[in-house]
């Protein structure tokens, strides 16, 4: 069984500034130092490690800004240099605490002149004040202060830059998360809406008929037998269109029938429940969608129950036709024509009735028209694509 080791920042930091005193101290034995030198160079490494282990170690996890722990580390730059300028190695590590440890780039910068200042210092001890030397050690602070604030600078736009691209993506992230949430809660509407236009166009209107049905029986004990045998049939045609939107939504309650059955069906049912004369003429030769049929059959089912519940008609005529079969886009028109009382088609109200079947037709980009006025009847016609098409032999 094997065990990842997982180091903090803590440990890291620790062991970077052991290595570093490590190498500072063998630099200073293979330098053969004078007391002088031994002594400040021996200062250098202690207060780098009392410094850093008193004042930065327990801050090193959380990177949290402190002043002190820079002017030590800065003091004991400017002794170990002094002592022996190979100690300028320090730089290598001091800088970057000075970028760590900093609450802005403002301080960062601040930081690495204060560490600037006690490595010159050093300089200025070990090398003397001569203008070689000062030339040399200005040369040397230059790039390594330079070099510093530039890497610091780049770091921190990147890292600016990667924490606003973070942001950005957890708010991309949390607008998909909307998106997805108004998309659920849409289609949720939309089932809603699909299943009550679904209701009311199929069971709403058989219930209607049963309703009608069982008052007939009621003003007609004679004739009790025949409308119990229609309110059977009736409640038998609910359950089946009851079970088929359950099982997601054959046209015609059965997925195997063709629409001009489910309308001859539709026509029977209608005749016998209401004494109403009903022709019907379906094309042989079209074949359909099966969304496309869905539609006729619900606006066909529609207007027969308006027909029922309003019209007051003795003859209602169905006919499903092509619109105009010379024309280059085949279309499908759907005549359903009453002779009863008629009504004003501008007064009519809202509801799931001619508002509903306008809906539905538009779903599969048909169109439909109400020609009706009260005394003469009603013409509803409805116009779909003939999204597919079989000629006749």
């Amino acid at each position: 069984m094997t065990s990842t080791l997982r180091m903090t920042p803590a440990a890291w930091w620790a062991v970077v500034v052991i290595g570093m005193s490590a190498t500072l101290l063998a630099l200073l034995l293979a330098s053969r130092p004078t007391t002088t030198e031994l002594s400040l160079s021996l200062a250098g490494i202690g207060v780098l490690l009392v410094g850093w282990f008193a004042l930065g170690h327990s801050r090193a996890s959380t990177e949290t800004p402190n002043i002190a722990l820079i002017v030590t580390v800065a003091v004991a730059a400017a002794l170990g240099v002094a002592g022996n300028p190979n100690f300028a190695i320090m730089q290598a590590l001091l800088y970057p605490i000075a970028w760590v440890f900093a609450r802005s780039v403002a301080h960062a910068i601040r930081n690495n002149l204060i560490i600037a200042t006690g490595v010159t210092v050093g300089f200025l001890v070990s090398l003397g004040v001569h203008p070689e030397q000062l030339l040399s050690t200005a040369l040397t602070m230059i790039l390594s202060l330079g070099f510093s604030l530039a890497m610091g600078l780049w770091i921190s736009r990147m890292t600016a830059l990667g924490e606003e691209r973070g942001r950005l993506l957890a708010e991309l992230q949390g607008a998909q998360a909307q998106i997805a949430a108004l998309h659920r809660e849409a289609g949720a509407a939309s089932e809603r809406e699909h299943l009550a236009r679904e209701l009311h166009d199929t069971i709403a209107q058989d219930l209607t008929g049963l309703v009608m049905l069982a008052q007939r029986a009621r003003r007609n004990p004679g004739a009790s037998a025949d409308t119990l045998q229609l309110i059977e049939e009736g409640a038998r045609a609910v359950l089946a269109e009851t079970r088929a939107l359950v099982a997601a939504g054959a046209a015609v309650g059965d997925p195997d029938a063709d629409l001009a059955g489910a309308l001859q069906r539709l026509a029977d049912r209608f005749a016998r429940e209401t004494g109403v004369d009903v022709s019907l003429s379906v094309d042989a030769a079209l074949e359909l969608a099966r969304e496309t049929e869905v539609v006729v059959l619900r606006c066909v089912q529609e207007a027969l129950g308006n027909a029922r519940k309003h019209a007051r008609a003795s003859r209602v005529d169905i006919e499903v036709a092509r619109a105009n079969p010379d024309a280059r886009a085949q279309r499908v028109r759907v005549h359903v024509v009453d002779d009863g009382i008629g009504f004003d088609v501008d007064a009519a109200p809202d509801g799931f009735g001619l508002t509903g079947m306008t809906e539905r037709v538009a779903l599969v980009d048909g169109v439909l028209s109400v020609d009706s006025a009260p005394g003469r009847g009603t013409r509803l016609v409805i116009e779909l694509p003939l999204q597919r098409e079989q000629v006749a032999p």
